[in-house]
């Protein structure tokens, strides 16, 4: 064994670097900004006279704003689902499709956003979800219903409320 210390190894400037262009977010992306933060949900199926849809939500954005990320926790009747979603923004149909992962299923499932002001529209898997936020931003009103001209089960007709319990979430880093 030697004695010798490592030397340091002085980098080249690399004359041949090109700048990596980095977009900017499509400013349609502000009308999720609404959607920012943690929400308490509670509902109801259709034949329940209690609650019997409890769970929370949180919306962030992803480093960039390209991506806005919805994750959370829904026990829909003793059955509990966790889901991750990402949602992004469509130019050509100025809404915002969506691909959800959850504990239910392997595969990657389509859903859709539109929010226009105070209202907020979510669809995917033959259901439509249709809501409003209050004056105040903190109370998020809405129900899911199965489309009209899609086979779906009845039950997962439910009415939500949907309260804000912290304003800002922190950006995802990565």
């Amino acid at each position: 064994m030697s004695n010798t210390k490592p030397t340091s190894v002085k980098k080249a400037p690399n004359r041949n670097r090109q700048a990596l262009a980095i977009g900017k977010p499509d400013p349609a992306l502000n009308r999720l900004n609404i959607l920012i933060g943690t929400w308490n949900l509670k509902g109801r199926t259709l034949d329940s006279k209690s609650d019997d849809v409890t769970g929370w939500n949180t919306f962030e954005w992803l480093r960039g704003r390209f991506f806005l990320k919805s994750f959370g926790e829904i026990n829909f009747k003793g059955f509990v689902i966790k889901s991750i979603e990402i949602i992004r923004y469509d130019q050509k149909k100025n809404t915002f499709p969506s691909i959800v992962y959850s504990n239910v299923s392997g595969d990657a499932l389509s859903y859709e956003w539109d929010v226009r002001g105070r209202s907020i529209r979510h669809s995917g898997l033959g259901a439509k979800y249709s809501g409003t936020i209050s004056k105040d931003g903190n109370t998020l009103t809405g129900s899911w219903r199965p489309d009209k001209d899609k086979e779906t089960a009845e039950e997962s007709a439910y009415d939500a409320v949907m309260t804000r319990v912290k304003r800002r979430a922190k950006t995802t880093r990565y």
